[in-house]
């Protein structure tokens, strides 16, 4: 089953790869990841999608959150959270398909992000889901490439964030942070 985990880590050099580490070494297939600085350039957010048996899924999270750089790891998959993913599709077709794929584009939500004699590049957000049936229904009108950014997701219940007021910013944050992870482990 696909589990989706949200962690907040230290932006150093090796964080992605312990994490990465502790879930190849287990043998768990990572599906998705993405990572990124927040508004705080100390800190970055990852996204990680991982194929996990359902019995297994809090020990994944209890071993993320024992690493160095990690702050906190949640699992999203069954919580209150917003989640979407960017995909690119660059499609070639024939003159006479370009009207049918706009309008197609219109149906997702897609938008033109470039367009030649050949084709255009298409850019849609969204679930998952919605971007699997984009992809396909833009292969029958050609031949296309499609590159996808992995799933981003956020939490909807500030509860769940182990933020309590008041709520430091900047280094305090990180300070606040580290200190409770250390205290929790």
């Amino acid at each position: 089953m696909l589990q989706t985990i949200s962690l907040l880590v230290e932006n150093k050099p090796g964080a992605l790869m312990r994490v990465t580490g502790v879930l190849t070494a287990r043998g768990y297939n990572i599906e998705s990841l993405t990572v990124a600085r927040t508004l705080d350039p100390g800190l970055s957010r990852m996204t990680i999608v991982v194929d996990v048996d359902p019995n297994l899924r809090n020990q994944v999270i209890k071993q993320i959150n024992r690493l160095v750089n990690v702050l906190q790891a949640v699992d999203l998959t069954d919580a209150p959270a917003v989640a979407r993913e960017l995909v690119l599709v660059r499609i070639r077709a024939p003159r006479e398909a370009r009207t049918a794929i706009l309008k197609e584009a219109e149906i997702f939500g897609a938008r033109v992000v470039d367009s030649s004699l050949e084709g255009f590049a298409l850019e849609a957000t969204g679930e998952p889901e919605k971007l699997d049936e984009f992809i396909n229904v833009m292969r029958a009108y050609g031949e296309i490439d499609v590159t996808r950014s992995g799933l981003v997701a956020v939490l909807l219940e500030p509860r769940r964030l182990r933020l309590s007021p008041p709520v430091p910013a900047g280094e305090e944050a990180r300070n606040h942070l580290v200190g409770k992870g250390a205290a929790d482990g």
